[in-house]
């Protein structure tokens, strides 16, 4: 297992070797030690590996992530697996804002907390937050899931597409054109099967979960419905 020292070796040759690696390479675990806040660690991979990272990370960790699973021992800053295409993103303490941010695939699991807009512009990524959500969460999401066991924070869903929110806790209000939906069995299920990939199968009843989407009365411009805009 390869082991970087951050104290001893530049963020950017981490991520040299990282992006270097073959699609079918054998170095498949990585640890980085002493991350010590740095911003965009482990971001642009994409090969089947695992890199674990032992501390807390900065802005933009793990972004644009493709295949690769990235673990943070810790907190993460600013936009977290931004833009992520595929793999898993698993962060141990609380992330700052936009976590998820514009990501297409994938899953993104905070054991923590996450700030405001979480989930920003999502489009196709899944994300698990085991603590609450700030406001502005899933700010025109597009596709995907987020999954909520706390509270949420004001104007949730604020100008959404077709993402689904499942939030456990309480919501403090619900943004423009987001409405409360019907828990049905498809979404139980997808529900069920996203709590048990981040590691919480039998702990979490899917009925405990509110279901919020897209009212969709503002998908084309209405005169009446400017003032939402």
């Amino acid at each position: 297992m390869p082991v970087v020292d951050l104290a001893q070796t530049s963020r950017r040759d981490l991520n040299g070797r990282l992006h270097a690696l073959a699609p079918d390479t054998n170095e498949t675990l990585w640890q980085v030690e002493n991350p010590q806040g740095q911003h965009a660690l482990a971001a642009g991979l994409d090969a089947p590996i695992t890199v674990q990272i032992a501390g807390h990370v900065g802005y933009y960790c793990a972004g644009m992530n493709k295949q690769a699973v990235v673990i943070v021992e810790g907190n993460a800053g600013v936009g977290v697996a931004e833009n992520m295409m595929s793999g898993r993103v698993h962060v141990k303490g609380d992330a700052s804002q936009a976590a998820g941010a514009t990501a297409h695939g994938g899953l993104l699991v905070i054991d923590g907390n996450a700030s405001a807009r979480c989930g920003i512009s999502m489009k196709g990524i899944n994300i698990v937050v085991k603590g609450s959500i700030g406001p502005m969460s899933a700010f025109m999401a597009q596709s995907g899931a987020l999954v909520v066991l706390g509270d949420a924070g004001d104007a949730l869903g604020d100008s959404i597409y077709e993402a689904k929110l499942y939030v456990r806790g309480q919501v403090k209000s619900l943004g423009a054109d987001c409405v409360q939906k019907d828990l049905g069995e498809e979404h139980r299920a997808e529900l069920r099967a996203l709590l048990d990939a981040a590691g919480l199968d039998g702990e979490v009843k899917v009925e405990e979960f509110r279901r919020y989407g897209s009212g969709r009365a503002l998908y084309n411009f209405h005169v009446d419905n400017a003032a939402a805009y």
